[in-house]
């Protein structure tokens, strides 16, 4: 592959809008737009496989800029390639409400592949898309039709590799050979405090050598033909391929080579002299015909292939309905998954039942699949009868995390956002902590990937507070665009299925026991969606007071009025599976569970009190937990901490002699 003077002109005008965008701002990254230009202009003109006109084509390439903060670059060549980013739109960079925020946003600007910024995550979900791409090819593929055959590409920086998600990422990858995906590496031996050698000094070659990826190196980041051999002979190798690129950072200004360079504008001194080290005689966002036109040259070939694509996606389409449709639906057909009442007459785990649930789902669900942070067997989320998804089995629908969590669940936001999959992850509700970034990212995203979470309280016993989740509940309620699931028996937690079946614009958070619970005949398989209802009703039209319980805490909600009922109390016992959800009801449906004249509530849940205030009132209380668990036999650490019919009991005529007098 050949390059001439209208390459580098086309290489610098990436660099320049970049810095224009910066300067005008007076905010951004210019350091990482002007190094990697030319790896991000050989990588966009010379090999991937896009079309502006359908930016979600389900089979280009995808492209993970993970160090977000360079997002100059990004909007740049959305400009440049004909993605619907105008002038207009770079020199709103950084404003509000504009399509060119300071991070990369996939729900704001077209032909963005992933929302990126927190440094390693672009990296776990480009591995994602990896794996999507390469189980879709496996399950949809047909002998004469590659529906299903791209490449993932992601450009990282040391920060990304710095990062512990980036060790869980890479070794992930390699365990499943994803040959598909090239990462490069801008190797500027620079971050944001100084030079790289503060704080780094292990051999990235030797850490994705070790992890079974293959290495290039190009030591001239602004070698074209260098960069652009090292991609092509990556694209022949049968697993993951790290191309490590070595450049200089802010390479051209005055201040190149150093972190000054790295976070902050210019200024227009430094500008001035960048431009006459490039020879750049334009204006602030001012591009030549000629460039315009180097770029408009790359497009042909590109429509090619997609509309060859299309010609074929036609013909499969018509002889493989059931395949192609499947690349489309993004909602879980639910019909047939029930739950059997007789089975779970004596006392069930919702893990257990949760179990049953998803063996259905996937049962109806070709496009199900998922996996587990190395607990499968404790969280009961292993798939039977569809094989394991593997180097040699991308087919397989069980998915082999390892103990990486955080790199699991970036992974499964990839997978989310490249289409075609309905995902799931699990682990232990306690390291949840692990892996909240992640979801937040799948929020900001509006992604509907499904996080399991098992062990979900005191009752883990044995294991001690360090297994014991305490914060765990308010902390992912506190996440905006957010599910959290508790259910309190099988019907709950069909409930809880059928509302994550149906939701595709933020993630669902899964709540389940090891303890054993009873079957509630009272229980709402409907109710569910409504985040609350009142699961056992009061005598009276105004009861003396509200139980308010979520998960294992209800059925002893239950028992409690049914006491506080012999002493004659009046009580109604709502069960809330799901805050966010009840949030969204009507006012009058909130008020129909929580009757505003009745002030003496009560709530009752194995986790922290924060954020029950908005439901029990200035005049209710709550029974939580507010302080860390301690080891011992679950039932007798339950019992320590108060979840008892008794104290409830004590606690509501508690409250009463308060507020009567």
């Amino acid at each position: 592959m050949t390059f001439t003077d209208s390459d580098q002109d086309a290489v610098n005008a990436i660099r320049f809008l970049s810095v224009d965008m910066i300067e005008k701002a007076n905010s951004g990254h210019p350091g990482l737009p002007i190094d990697a230009a030319p790896m991000a202009y050989v990588l966009w003109e010379k090999l991937m496989n896009f079309n502006p006109h359908d930016p979600k084509w389900i089979n280009r390439d995808r492209f993970v800029l993970s160090a977000g903060h360079g997002s100059a670059l990004l909007y740049s060549l959305l400009h440049l390639n004909g993605f619907g980013v105008e002038i207009s739109d770079l020199q709103q960079f950084r404003q509000l409400g504009s399509v060119t925020p300071g991070h990369p946003e996939v729900t704001e600007t077209s032909g963005i592949d992933a929302t990126t910024g927190p440094l390693g995550q672009g990296l776990g979900m480009a591995v994602g898309m990896a794996m999507a791409e390469k189980h879709l090819a496996a399950m949809v593929n047909r002998p004469g039709y590659n529906v299903i055959d791209h490449y993932t590409y992601a450009i990282v920086g040391d920060g990304d590799l710095m990062e512990g998600i980036s060790h869980e990422a890479i070794n992930l990858a390699g365990n499943k050979s994803l040959n598909k995906l090239i990462v490069l590496y801008d190797s500027n031996d620079i971050s944001l405090d100084g030079p790289l050698a503060l704080s780094a000094t292990d051999s990235v070659r030797d850490r994705f050598k070790a992890a079974q990826w293959d290495y290039e190196e190009v030591l001239d980041g602004n070698d074209l033909a260098a960069i652009s051999q090292a991609l092509i002979h990556a694209k022949q190798n049968d697993r993951p391929t790290l191309i490590e690129v070595k450049t200089v950072i802010g390479y051209g200004t005055p201040e190149a080579g150093t972190n000054k360079v790295h976070g902050a504008a210019l200024g227009e001194a430094n500008l001035t002299q960048m431009r006459h080290f490039y020879d750049w005689s334009f204006q602030p966002f001012e591009i030549s015909d000629s460039i315009y036109q180097t770029y408009h040259d790359a497009m042909p070939d590109k429509l090619a292939q997609y509309n060859a694509w299309q010609t074929m996606f036609t013909d499969f389409t018509n002889r493989f309905p059931d395949q192609a449709q499947r690349l489309t639906v993004n909602t879980l057909d639910m019909a047939g998954v029930t739950v059997d009442d007789q089975k779970y007459a004596t006392p069930t785990a919702t893990r257990v039942i949760n179990a049953d649930l998803i063996q259905q789902i996937a049962k109806h669900n070709e496009n199900f699949w998922g996996g587990a942070a190395d607990l499968s067997s404790s969280n009961k989320t292993f798939l039977s009868d569809v094989g394991d998804f593997t180097a040699l089995s991308p087919q397989g629908r069980n998915i082999f995390f390892g103990v990486r969590e955080f790199g699991m669940a970036a992974a499964l936001n990839g997978i989310m956002l490249h289409g075609g999959s309905r995902v799931f992850g699990s682990t232990f509700f306690v390291f949840s902590d692990y892996l909240k970034a992640a979801i937040r990212l799948a929020a900001i995203q509006k992604l509907p990937t499904t996080f399991i979470f098992t062990h979900d309280s005191l009752a883990v016993g044995e294991d001690g507070p360090t297994h014991e989740p305490v914060e765990q509940l308010a902390a992912l309620r506190s996440i905006p665009n957010v599910n959290v699931f508790r259910p309190a028996d099988a019907s709950e937690t069909l409930g809880a299925w059928q509302t994550i079946s149906k939701t595709n614009d933020r993630p669902n958070v899964l709540v389940l026991t090891r303890q054993k619970l009873p079957q509630l005949s009272c229980a709402s398989v409907a109710n569910v969606e409504k985040g609350a209802y009142v699961i056992s009703p009061a005598k009276s039209q105004t009861p003396d007071g509200i139980l308010i319980a979520t998960g294992s805490e209800v059925s002893l909600a239950i028992e409690a009025q049914a006491q506080l009922r012999d002493r004659s109390y009046d009580l109604a016992v709502v069960s809330m599976p799901s805050m966010e959800r009840f949030r969204a009801q009507s006012v009058e449906y909130r008020e129909s569970v929580l009757p505003p004249d009745v002030s003496r509530r009560i709530s009752i849940e194995m986790g922290s009190a924060f954020g029950w205030g908005e439901f029990t009132g200035l005049h209710g209380t709550n029974i939580s937990v507010n302080e860390f668990g301690m080891s011992g036999k679950g039932p007798e650490v339950v019992k320590q901490y108060g979840f008892t019919v008794s104290t409830i009991v004590q606690t509501f005529e508690r409250l009463w002699r308060e507020t009567e007098n």
